[in-house]
């Protein structure tokens, strides 16, 4: 219990819920059965892009390219079942393993390329979606194959599949990072890469996989985006990257390295997606709903940078409570 009440996740938790109060008590469409349903939808492609944006935060990195590559991944899948008669059963492990082979590429170049994660990953953000656009003249490719939507609209139980996709893959992370070497050579790196080599930790390897990890979430997020919609497209995929780097930041997760929770993502993701859908829902425009993501990444990463001021005003603050509380009692006595 005292795991689950960590204060790294009563803080996104409880911006979830507050959140989720205010959209609310704006419209009181929110809390209809068939949004909420949407409501889980939705966020299931962000949540689980950003398991590996956030493993790859967790040592000291960033990853721009996730977007652009669900977009060059739906129309290499859509290739797959449409032009070249690659069957589903076949195309999916295919996906996701192109997934992870693009995450390594990323990973060697910026690992023993020594070139920053940031201009990576930029470099890839452009070049994927150019890439995206020499498939079919640029142009979607519909009507992919029947056996692909019930991967994302199915029912297990009554229950979507994409929560036992949720549940798996965040159980996953939540086990590796807290229960296993790796998750801890991770954090190592992140929180300082010199004493991580003095320990005898590759840190170029542990950065390599942080990308392949990426790489193979993004992948699943491409599939459950075809399945979606049943298509391929080189438009598909655009600001998902900040989506899930900002969903691990407002979890909590430091962008210098070294701390967060996997868990805490979902959150922030949750805290997102529920964001837009209050913006839709009171018709809110696309520029408005770009405006405020932009102020919660702003306002996430300065709560980051700020965090050892607040943590230092916080006992100041209770003290100073404690004290005139004391103060108050002596008078009555």
């Amino acid at each position: 219990m005292k795991r689950v009440f960590d204060t790294q996740l009563i803080g996104p938790f409880a911006a979830m819920i507050i959140v989720a109060v205010i959209v609310a008590l704006t419209t009181d469409r929110f809390l209809n059965p068939g949004n909420l349903s949407n409501l889980f939808l939705q966020v299931s492609i962000v949540a689980l892009i950003a398991i590996g944006s956030t493993v790859v935060i967790f040592a000291a990195g960033i990853d721009l390219s996730a977007g652009s590559m669900v977009a060059l991944l739906t129309m290499i899948l859509a290739q797959m079942l449409k032009f070249v008669g690659i069957p589903l059963v076949l195309a999916l492990p295919l996906i996701l393993v192109t997934g992870g082979v693009f995450g390594l590429f990323l990973g060697l170049i910026t690992a023993y390329g020594r070139i920053p994660s940031f201009i990576t990953t930029l470099a890839a953000l452009i070049a994927f979606r150019g890439l995206a656009l020499t498939f079919n003249n640029g142009s979607p490719i519909f009507s992919l194959d029947p056996a692909l939507e019930p991967i994302f609209y199915g029912k297990l139980a009554g229950i979507p599949l994409p929560f036992f996709y949720l549940l798996f893959f965040y159980g996953l992370a939540a086990f590796t990072m807290n229960f296993t070497r790796l998750g801890r050579e991770i954090y190592a790196v992140g929180g300082n890469p010199a004493a991580a080599v003095l320990t005898g930790i590759n840190v170029k390897k542990v950065q390599t996989i942080t990308f392949v990890i990426a790489g193979f979430m993004t992948a699943v997020g491409a599939v459950l985006m075809s399945a979606r919609l049943n298509s391929g497209s080189p438009n598909y995929g655009q600001t998902l990257e900040l989506q899930a780097i900002a969903a691990a930041v407002v979890g909590g997760a430091s962008l210098a390295g070294g701390r967060g929770n996997i868990l805490a993502t979902f959150m922030g993701a949750m805290t997102i997606v529920i964001v837009q859908n209050g913006l839709n829902l009171n018709a809110a425009p696309s520029s408005v709903q770009s405006i405020v993501l932009g102020l919660i990444i702003l306002l996430a990463v300065g709560i980051d940078m700020w965090r050892a001021e607040i943590s230092a005003l916080m006992p100041r603050a209770f003290g100073r409570r404690e004290t005139s509380a004391k103060a108050s009692s002596r008078e009555v006595t």
